[in-house]
């Protein structure tokens, strides 16, 4: 620090007990400092606070320097631009931003800009302080309204889960935290409680943070300071002629948390742990707090010329002058007060504006129109159906109107089917006259805030409904708004649940200045019985659970009420269906076992057969003793001589013998191996007796050495010179092999470095490379390195070693060789790896009746010193001739070998079926790595999977459930065509989510067994109505009814997790799958599972 400047600010200097020097950027020594401030505190960047001692040095120019030192240790990150300080360094994070103070990032200057107040009248310009975005976004002082979190006694805010991010949320997440941190409303937080933070879309596309607050807000002392209500200022509205509305900004954040209250809201991000400094959204006074700070701060204007609900202030005058004194009054008082204003969503001077639901206008104070819009645009019905509908919702209302049933009767006569549907004048006159009765008294009432309201709710797929109501002194159920929207695209896609939600939440938004200050907790119904338990669901996906936190503001119980008696959101929910195909109806499922139906079925099949017997006699033909089967009833027939428990799914011939023995009809062998065929739990269960589909494709011939490779690697060696594994290189053209040592199993970057050493540098670069789906080959980086090279890259099937036979052929001679010259000492193959390629490459091949090294170079190379002497030198033409000459011999016996190979093969190997693309197919488990309790009564195959792909006649690729985590292309040996039949019943789709307030819930068959994983237990589920393919592990939290859990444990002794136990566990446990996708439990997300 400057001598002069600490001199001026009067800050005392003492010496130092060592002279310390002061460098230059270059090195050299610029003072000798001797003495030093005493400690002072510095705040940077509105936040960063710390407290520490200068050197003092002459430096006119610059009063105080931050040398390297202090650079390294905060490392602040900087915006040169912007000059603006972006972030510091983790010590930073829990020292020097802990106890910030409120205060500007940077100073603004001259050219701060100032939102566009093109809108404001000029007479309030010299105001632009109150319309300042800047200085909304400061951290306000605490006064007496901070915002006081009491809890109940004997409660804690509970600790919230942590949502998952997507890479897009974790930026906009990075974002928001830095910013906040920068302006000083939130802070690091190391309290205990810690509520879940995620995003949710507004409708521009941006992302906008929330924060579940329910645990919290259920243990919280309610605030019932009321909310005003309209209606209240109806007397001092009246005689008022000018209006202006203002809109406050950040209001919440304009309040501050109650000091020491702020680790209350502390709350959970995957990159760290913070609490608020302010009022955040979702705090269930937050209304209540804000209400009470802005009533007092207008205290002696409200009542006189202002009408206050939240951020919203209304301004009403008899004149324009005296108007403009009042709005510049009200501004005036809320800059003094640190509330500001957002310009754009404010309208000055208006002789009518709506607000909160009415027109204001001078002397007159009516509806908002677009109130009753939902019924006023009910289009003209197309169809009997829309007709029907539209009198449903009329028929409710029709005891407010005197003669309706006159009124009507030209839209009944239409209803009738003994009538042609013709839309004419005389109807069309009384379905507009019904629309205006809707919409005007008596039918329709204005709201009373004295009485309770009722918001009737519905959604359909194509839009929502909804009608406010209340219970009038003639003790009748009276409409006092209406309200519609079609839903679109994206909100289609929502479940049922989340639709009628979607339903409540716009009904609530609609007429939030009615409910939200509501003096009576009112009533919501709704149709979909599952809402009922939406405010007391434990998990809720981040769409629902925003929308709770909207719901946290209002005092209403949710009821559920049939869909008979929801007959008017239903209509309004429905105006715009035609526009849209209805969805597929659901379908009824059984859910009782097969075996406990077992006796009723042979008696119902019986008492069938005699109960058609008058009604198909059987021919002349039917032997005696026999009963005839009608063609509809052989399915049932067929079902219980193959499939029921009495005979456990015989073979063709012997289920053809069982249904002779007591039924007859004609091209009854016929159907009986056709249904046999079909049936699709023979086809996972029974090993298939033919022999292995498709025929061997040889891969093509070469032409020279070293041009197309294959390669795999040799593991579960002993240690030997730290070498563990072998890497084995052959050329498919001479059949010269390479082995190399490894230390371990190489990733992609490591096998390009080896082949480049072991490989390129010797053979130069090949135009093929075969090998297996190992990571190291399928992955990126090997894919672009050997596209880069100009290779290409050639990958086996799945589970198909003989796509790659010659290097598997290899890897059995090396390991013979291995095994004969370590007999002694297994640690010492790798000092005898290099014997084994040197005699793998020596001896002739059988394909090629040659060693690979002549194949390669043209001669043999000797053993013996004689042979060396015998030998004579071959001129340069000589020899080229004699490699030419051995590459045509090697090719043509190559070729020949190829082709007895491929005969002797396909003897014992049946032509594949010619697959399509969409084509269900079994897929064989002799491979796969099933979640089960016994390999040997594991399902021999499992599907059917469609194919999506045929990569050759050899190969295919299927599209598999995500949890059978294996690569997805298969030789035609591994899969077997699904055979259907109109015999077979459809075994139809998984059956379908049972729909709950936390998502789609899913049936548990079995809990199989338990693991540790980290610090929780994780259960193996069986999902009812799906394969073994489709088992998965899930945590334990996972799991809302505990019942099943506790039967496991107990059954199961021994296991982790469990007292006891030997025994896998069913039941009717809800819990949550894993990740998205629509197929099965194991791949969807957000979702429950019962």
């Amino acid at each position: 620090m400057d001598i002069s400047f600490a001199e001026s600010i009067g800050l005392p200097l003492h010496p130092i007990a060592r002279t310390q020097e002061v460098q230059a950027i270059d090195g050299h020594i610029i003072y000798q400092a001797t003495h030093e401030t005493d400690p002072i505190t510095m705040r940077l960047g509105g936040n960063h606070v710390e407290t520490l001692s200068f050197l003092a040095i002459p430096s006119p120019n610059i009063s105080v320097i931050l040398g390297i030192t202090w650079l390294r240790t905060h490392n602040p990150q900087l915006d040169w631009l912007k000059g603006e300080i972006l972030g510091w360094s983790d010590k930073c994070m829990f020292q020097c931003l802990t106890n910030a103070s409120p205060s500007l990032l940077r100073t603004p200057d001259s050219s701060e800009t100032y939102p566009d107040l093109s809108k404001v009248p000029i007479e309030y310009h010299n105001l632009k302080e109150a319309f300042n975005k800047h200085r909304a976004t400061r951290l306000p002082p605490h006064r007496l309204y901070d915002c006081a979190i009491d809890l109940l006694p004997g409660t804690s805010p509970p600790r919230g889960r942590l949502f998952s991010l997507s890479l897009t949320e974790q930026e906009a997440m990075r974002k928001y935290i830095h910013e906040s941190l920068q302006s000083g409303i939130i802070r690091p937080s190391s309290s205990p409680a810690g509520a879940g933070f995620f995003f949710v879309g507004k409708k521009d596309g941006s992302l906008r943070p929330c924060i579940d607050y329910r645990g919290l807000n259920n243990i919280t002392v309610k605030n019932h300071y009321p909310l005003p209500l309209i209606n209240s200022a109806f007397d001092s509205l009246r005689g008022s002629q000018v209006f202006t509305k203002l809109d406050l900004r950040n209001a919440y954040h304009l309040v501050r948390i109650r000091e020491g209250d702020e680790w209350k809201t502390a709350f959970n991000t995957p990159n760290g742990h913070y609490e608020y400094l302010v009022m955040p959204f979702g705090l269930t006074n937050a209304p209540a707090v804000f209400q009470a700070l802005v009533n007092d701060v207008l205290r002696d204007m409200v009542g006189r010329f202002v009408f206050v609900y939240l951020d919203d202030v209304l301004v009403f005058s008899p004149d324009l002058d005296t108007h403009r004194r009042h709005v510049r009054a009200v501004i005036l008082r809320l800059l003094q007060n640190n509330l500001f204003i957002k310009a754009e969503k404010c309208e000055f001077h208006k002789a009518s504006m709506s607000f909160l639901g009415f027109i204001l206008s001078p002397n007159q104070i009516s509806m908002d129109p677009t109130k009753v819009t939902a019924v006023v645009d009910w289009p003209p019905p197309t169809d009997r159906k829309q007709l029907q509908r539209f009198l449903g919702f009329a028929n409710f209302y029709r005891r407010f109107i005197k003669g309706y049933s006159r009124i009507a009767a030209p839209l009944h006569a239409l209803t009738s089917n003994k009538v042609s549907y013709v839309w004419t004048d005389y109807a069309n006159r009384a379905f507009l006259k019904l629309k205006e009765l809707f919409t005007t008294a008596p039918v329709l009432h204005s709201p009373d805030p004295a009485r309770q309201f009722i918001v009737e709710v519905d959604a359909s797929a194509v839009g929502v409904g909804a009608v406010l109501s209340q219970r009038s002194s003639d003790n009748k159920v009276h409409p006092c708004a209406f309200f519609s929207k079609t839903l679109s695209p994206a909100e289609r896609n929502y479940d049922v649940g989340d639709r009628e939600l979607l339903a409540v939440k716009l009904a609530l938004e609609e007429w939030r200045h009615w409910l939200e200050g509501a003096i009576t907790p009112f009533l919501v119904w709704t149709d979909h019985k599952n809402l009922e338990y939406l405010q007391t669901a434990k998990r809720l996906n981040p769409r629902q659970a925003r929308w709770a936190l909207f719901f946290s503001r209002f005092n209403f119980h949710l009821s559920y009420r049939p869909g008979t008696k929801n007959t008017k959101p239903d209509a309004l929910s429905r105006i715009m269906e035609h526009q849209v195909p209805e969805p597929n109806a659901s379908t009824d499922s059984t859910v009782l076992p097969k075996g406990v139906l077992l006796g009723v079925s042979r008696l119902a099949l019986e008492n069938k057969l005699k109960e058609t017997e008058h009604l198909y006699p059987a021919p002349p033909q039917c032997p005696p003793g026999r009963i005839y089967v009608p063609d509809h009833l052989r399915t049932e027939v067929l079902l219980f001589c193959h499939s029921s428990r009495l005979f456990c799914h015989p073979g063709i011939t012997r289920t053809i013998n069982v249904v002779r023995s007591r039924f007859w009809w004609p091209a009854l062998a016929k159907d009986s191996r056709e249904f046999v065929r079909a049936c699709p739990d023979c086809a996972k269960a029974k090993a298939s007796r033919r022999p292995p589909a498709g025929l061997l494709r040889p891969l093509p011939v070469p032409h020279r050495p070293w041009s197309h490779l294959s390669m795999d690697f040799v593991t579960g060696l002993p240690p030997s010179n730290s070498f563990r594994v072998i890497l084995t290189v052959v050329d498919r053209f001479s059949k010269m092999v390479h082995l190399v040592p490894l230390k371990k199993l190489p990733t992609a970057s490591d096998m390009a470095d080896i082949l480049a050493r072991e490989v390129f540098r010797l053979h130069g670069l090949p135009q093929d490379i075969v090998s297996d789906r190992g990571p190291q080959f399928v992955s990126r980086f090997w894919k672009a390195f050997c596209a880069r090279l100009g290779i290409q890259v050639s990958l086996s099937s799945g589970f198909h070693p003989q796509t790659d036979g010659q290097t598997e052929r290899h890897n059995q001679e090396m390991e013979t060789k291995l095994r004969l010259l370590c007999q002694d000492d297994a640690t010492t193959w790798s000092q005898n790896l290099p014997w084994v390629e040197h005699a793998m490459n020596s001896l002739p091949t059988t394909a090629t009746g040659v060693s690979p090294f002549f194949t390669v170079f043209g001669y043999q190379p000797p053993v013996f010193s004689i042979q060396e002497t015998l030998a004579h030198v071959p001129s340069a033409y000589a020899a080229a001739l004699r490699c030419r000459r051995a590459w045509w011999s090697a090719r043509r016996r190559l070729l020949q070998a190829s082709a007895v190979y491929a005969r002797s093969a396909n003897r014992r190997r049946i032509p594949a079926p010619a697959y399509r693309v969409g084509q269900k197919v079994w897929l064989s488990t002799a491979d796969i790595p099933l979640r089960v309790d016994c390999r040997k009564l594991a399902p021999r195959f499992i599907g059917p999977f469609p194919i999506s792909k045929v990569i050759n006649p050899a190969a295919v690729r299927l599209r598999l459930p995500r949890a059978l985590r294996v690569h997805p292309s298969f030789h035609v040996s591994k899969v077997k065509p699904v055979v259907s039949s109109s015999l077979v019943p459809s075994s139809g789709p998984p059956p379908p989510a049972r729909l709950l307030p936390g998502g789609p819930v899913w049936a548990v068959r079995r809990v199989l067994r338990s693991q540790r994983r980290g610090r929780g237990l994780q259960y193996l589920v069986d999902w009812a109505g799906f394969g073994p393919e489709e088992r998965s592990w899930v945590p334990a939290r996972r799991f809302v009814d505990l019942s099943l859990l506790r039967d496991s444990r107990r059954s199961r002794p021994g296991r982790p997790g469990g007292p006891s136990g030997a025994g896998p566990c069913g039941g009717d446990s809800v819990m949550p799958p894993l990740q998205p996708g629509p197929v099965s439990p194991a791949t969807t997300t957000s979702s429950s599972s019962t």
